[in-house]
């Protein structure tokens, strides 16, 4: 057994007020409690997707990945036992701060603090986000996906592709080492980024619809200093997106459009187009390292790379004419 979503994520912060309005006004999740100096946070009909805590941290304090049920989570547990890997098991007190049935606690090579539960609780009342906006896609993808940074990749990739169960979904090696892992048809639900030091890279959160990006976009350039990356498109997911500093020293990745594979026959591929189609310039990268980035983009672009858009049924219109590109994929398959 293996994990299915990422369920939920525990925020360090050193304001929950600077969380509460970027939350809300900027992104559009709503405020489901606060408590003391902690903020829950909704995305759809879960009770709570991001819990932030007020201990004068930042990054990412925990993550939760949610089980199918109580059989899973115990066998998943024996399969941990087996390989040395040890489990705590969540108190009561515990699983109702997360709004779980019940969870264990496992701690990472890199040493993150992962939580495996099952049960969540969901809210009676239905989601009413802090700005208008179509929605999360959230549901069996879970809340969006989460990339970290390590020293040495090397050494937790083997712990999450053969004892976790994720699937590897691409890598690539230029302009950085990248492991991409999906635990359902989301491209990715987890990333690994060697940069030489521990920390949290992004977490991602999708939009039903395009405008909505382009809306949260139009918000962010109105806060001096918010953008992190420019608007772009990125070769593995096909998301198009644009990278916003939270309070909280990492990025949210604001997306729209990304890829669903088939988990059962996929396979892994070194990609050697880097991570994206074009734009996403990096304000936090070198002079040295925007320009790599933006010739691997101009390369793309010259060798006529392109990549199909996902839609959701219905929510398009056909337009006339003719794509040389599109008539020319075999099968024209999404």
């Amino acid at each position: 057994m293996k994990p299915r979503a990422l369920g939920y994520l525990g925020v360090n912060a050193k304001s929950a007020a600077d969380w509460a309005d970027y939350a809300t006004r900027l992104v559009g999740m709503q405020i489901a409690e606060k408590t003391g100096g902690n903020l829950a946070l909704r995305m759809d009909d879960r009770k709570q997707r991001l819990v932030i805590e007020e201990n004068g941290g930042d990054g990412i304090a925990y993550f939760g990945w949610e089980m199918d049920d109580a059989d899973a989570l115990g066998a998943f547990c024996a399969t941990l036992d087996k390989a040395g890997v040890r489990a705590e098991h969540g108190s009561r007190a515990l699983a109702d701060q997360r709004r779980v049935k019940d969870l264990v606690v496992v701690t990472d090579p890199i040493g993150y603090r992962l939580e495996f539960f099952h049960g969540a609780e969901v809210s009676d009342r239905p989601f009413n986000g802090g700005r208008v906006h179509s929605g999360f896609r959230t549901g069996p993808l879970g809340l969006g996906h989460v990339v970290t940074t390590a020293e040495r990749v090397a050494d937790a990739v083997p712990f999450y592709r053969d004892l976790m169960g994720f699937g590897l979904s691409d890598y690539y090696y230029k302009p950085f080492e990248a492991y991409f892992f999906h635990v359902n048809p989301r491209h990715h639900s987890f990333a690994l980024i060697e940069t030489g030091k521990r920390s949290i890279h992004h977490m991602m959160i999708e939009h039903f619809s395009l405008d909505d990006v382009g809306q949260g976009l139009d918000l962010t350039l109105k806060e001096e200093g918010r953008l992190a990356v420019t608007l772009g498109r990125h070769c593995g997911d096909y998301m198009t997106s644009f990278y916003t500093h939270t309070p909280s020293g990492f990025m949210t990745e604001h997306g729209w459009g990304g890829q669903l594979i088939d988990p059962a026959t996929w396979q892994a591929s070194h990609r050697t187009e880097g991570p994206s189609l074009w734009g996403h310039e990096r304000s936090w990268m070198s002079p040295e390292g925007k320009v790599a980035a933006r010739e691997l983009c101009i390369e793309n672009a010259n060798r006529g790379l392109r990549r199909p858009v996902q839609v959701m049924e219905g929510n398009y219109n056909l337009m006339p004419g003719a794509c040389p590109w599109w008539d020319s994929v075999p099968g024209k398959q999404r």
